[in-house]
């Protein structure tokens, strides 16, 4: 789990810290310094950088002709960059990487919201989230690349912190079922003449 300061410092704005919390958790990883490289579909192993520097030395070294995501929001290394000398240690510098990452994460909401017509509706919004993370990890919505996408702006409805504690507390406070027994039903049906018996 992220730093609550980390978040208010650095993670985009625009997003709740509850939102961003729940962006890292399904994308990221708790390494400022992890890697993952993949090529035609398969995971390609590579060693665990011990510095940010070793790290950017990785990436470049794994760049071409793969998919590499780097760093807190495993942030697709490269986008924009004409060169792989282009990249920079801030990209698995913690703040710097939270900052990017949910940057890119609120456009592509925006990019979703707006394909479902930016509802207002707070119920719309678990589903609309998880289209994003869907199109975080595989780069495109709707046929469309979404990391090269024009930003489309606007706000995104998010459910409020306040409303997803209250939801987690009632699941506290809700009884514990108990089981039914068979003599507590509120009908009772008589069976002794099914099939002509008395």
């Amino acid at each position: 789990m992220l730093d609550a300061a980390l978040i208010k410092e650095c993670a985009d704005p625009s997003l709740k810290p509850v939102i961003v919390e729940q962006f890292v958790q399904a994308v990221g990883s708790d390494d400022p310094l992890a890697i993952t490289v993949k090529s035609g579909g398969r995971l390609i192993l590579i060693p665990k950088p011990k510095t940010p520097e070793e790290a950017i030395e990785i990436v470049r070294e794994n760049i071409a002709g793969s998919i590499v995501r780097v760093g807190f929001t495993q942030i697709p290394a490269g986008i924009g960059l004409k060169h792989a000398s282009e990249l920079k240690v801030d990209l698995v510098e913690p703040c710097a990487n939270l900052r990017m990452g949910t940057r890119m994460f609120a456009k592509i909401l925006r990019i979703v919201a707006k394909w479902y017509g930016n509802p207002t509706s707070e119920e719309v919004f678990p589903q609309l989230f998880d289209d994003a993370i869907h199109a975080w990890r595989t780069g495109k919505f709707e046929g469309e690349s979404v990391f090269q996408a024009e930003d489309p702006g606007g706000a995104v409805v998010q459910r409020s912190e306040v409303e997803v504690e209250n939801a987690d507390k009632a699941k506290d406070d809700a009884p514990s079922e108990t089981p039914i027994k068979p003599d507590d039903a509120g009908i009772r049906i008589d069976l002794t003449r099914v099939g002509g018996q008395k």
